[in-house]
């Protein structure tokens, strides 16, 4: 189980040089820290944050290839998405699973025309699809999506693509990397690149936590920092030129009773072109999402009144009764690092494909989705290990199972299915003790007996790291978790050796974020 001083250790007495220093927590970051070392390289990797505390944690929660990209004539990224949404099925069934989705028509000949293109979306998908699509009529369509609006009504198109949840998903990649030999920390920022001869040769972090700072040798170092990438290359090369335009989704999330069922709601196009998705989610509705430029990349994003209004008044279309602003559980807002593009009108026509390039011997890797974080580390570490003169060996990530995997996946219903083959010696924890097994709040599944192991096993280190990404209460629903950060940051403080004065800073700082990026504007 990863372990922050034994990590810090490591980095005490390491007296040769690092193979890979990887900054950046993210999806893609730990992808290449998990690449790296089941290829047997010596790798660090240092997040400021937490662990997908940023972009990764926000997604709207999907693994698909992008049935708008098909449609944007993008055959070649579609086909490259869909076989690693196979491959993260595959690889992490207690975090990932099918979805049935149904895009209803109200137009004449619509289903035919939307059935012909999901058909292609298949045939791409090769071995690595889900199913075949089905055409449905009116009543099969409002049998899938109980709450829809009936009128006008012609029918409609159910297809396959994947749900997950992108924190643990990220966590299990942590995990991974360490089960195979990496080092990873949280809340250590890379404060300096060093470099020799006009080459970068490693880097000076800070852990965040001490204020102690350390200057690591590396043969190379990769920036897989998102929509920050451009300060980091700027350490290497003051005057590098930008290359991410940063872009803002925002979703909210609602009761489930607005759209009953296991089938989500898909949205081919909006106003301004958009696509907008409605998706049972953890026993809530996920609805989402907008695209708007942001002048430059927050750590803490939050979504305006008017995207908030946007999407509200766009599903009002579509679901009766229609959600208002009162029944919304949770917001939460997260930036896109899109790569940049001469003559693109706007964020949303910006492609999502990668930007991997190297300069003054700093790998960038920026762009891309998160269906294709494997992918997109594979090509990462080969670019890496021959800048570096590391012995060439293969990715071997395709098929390697992620921690916690097992080969009979959890009951959906099971609270604990997310821990996958931790879930046994978790509920032996709870069992030791009958005060950490019951819920802290009858709206949220997290018990006393997640925080200690969240703080043991996962390093959460604040109340935010276990309501926000362990435990994704935030997002399920911020009152509940606005009442429980005390018992939170309690707990955390018991496990951590921390006093009272870190509990009411704990508590204080969490409600804020809870707050500022977890309610609507008006609450």
């Amino acid at each position: 189980m990863m372990n922050r001083a034994i990590a810090f250790d490591r980095l005490r007495t390491r007296s040769t040089p690092w193979d890979l220093l990887v900054v950046g927590g993210g999806a893609t970051g730990l992808g290449v820290a998990l690449d790296a070392a089941t290829r047997g390289y010596a790798v660090l990797l240092v997040e400021r944050d937490d662990f997908a505390a940023a972009t990764s944690s926000r997604s709207t929660k999907l693994l698909h290839g992008g049935v708008r990209y098909l449609r944007q004539g993008n055959i070649r990224l579609v086909r490259e998405a869909l076989a690693e949404r196979g491959r993260v099925l595959a690889n992490a069934p207690h975090l990932a699973s099918p979805l049935p989705f149904v895009i209803p028509a109200y137009r004449l000949g619509e289903r035919l025309m939307l059935g012909a293109g999901l058909a292609v979306y298949e045939r791409l998908a090769g071995r690595a699809s889900l199913g075949r699509s089905r055409i449905l009529d009116a009543a099969g369509t409002r049998a899938a999506l109980p709450g829809l609006r009936g009128d006008g009504l012609r029918g409609g198109v159910r297809y396959l693509d994947g749900q997950f949840d992108d924190a643990r998903l990220a966590l299990g990649l942590a995990q991974s990397a360490w089960d195979h030999g990496a080092t990873v920390l949280n809340y250590t920022e890379l404060t300096a690149l060093t470099q020799r001869g006009g080459t970068v040769n490693g880097g000076v972090v800070r852990d965040l936590e001490t204020g102690e700072s350390f200057e690591l040798a590396a043969r190379v170092v990769v920036n897989a920092t998102g929509v920050f990438s451009d300060s980091i290359r700027q350490l290497a090369r003051p005057n590098a030129e930008p290359t991410v335009e940063p872009s803002r989704g925002t979703h909210l999330v609602l009761p489930r009773r607005f759209l009953p069922g296991d089938t989500a709601l898909m949205i081919p196009k909006t106003d301004d072109g958009r696509v907008l998705f409605a998706i049972p989610w953890q026993g809530r509705l996920l609805l989402g999402t907008t695209d708007v430029a942001v002048p430059e990349a927050t750590a803490e994003p939050m979504a305006q009144a008017d995207e908030i209004a946007y999407l509200l008044h766009h599903i009002a279309r579509y679901l009766d009764p229609a959600p208002s602003a009162t029944d919304i559980l949770a917001v939460f807002s997260g930036l896109r690092p899109l790569v940049r593009q001469s003559g693109a009108q706007g964020t949303s026509a910006l492609a999502r494909d990668h930007l991997l390039h190297h300069e003054a011997g700093l790998v960038s890797i920026t762009g891309g989705k998160w269906t294709t974080y494997r992918e997109m580390a594979e090509q990462t570490v080969d670019l890496a290990a021959q800048l570096a003169g590391l012995p060439a060996r293969a990715s071997v990530t395709a098929s390697l199972p992620l921690h916690g995997a097992t080969a009979s996946p959890a009951p959906v219903d099971d609270p604990l299915a997310r821990y996958g083959s931790d879930a046994p010696a978790l509920r032996a924890l709870a069992a030791a003790d009958p005060d950490l097994a019951a819920p802290l709040h009858p709206a949220l599944p997290l018990t006393g007996a997640e925080v200690i192991w969240a703080a043991r096993h996962e390093m959460a280190r604040t109340a935010v790291d276990v309501l926000a990404r362990r435990a994704r209460a935030t997002i399920l629903d911020a009152g509940a978790s606005l009442d429980i950060a005390p018992a939170v940051a309690r707990l955390l403080a018991h496990e951590l050796g921390h006093d009272e004065a870190w509990i009411a800073q704990q508590t204080t700082a969490c409600q804020r974020h809870i707050r500022t990026c977890c309610l609507p504007a008006a609450a």
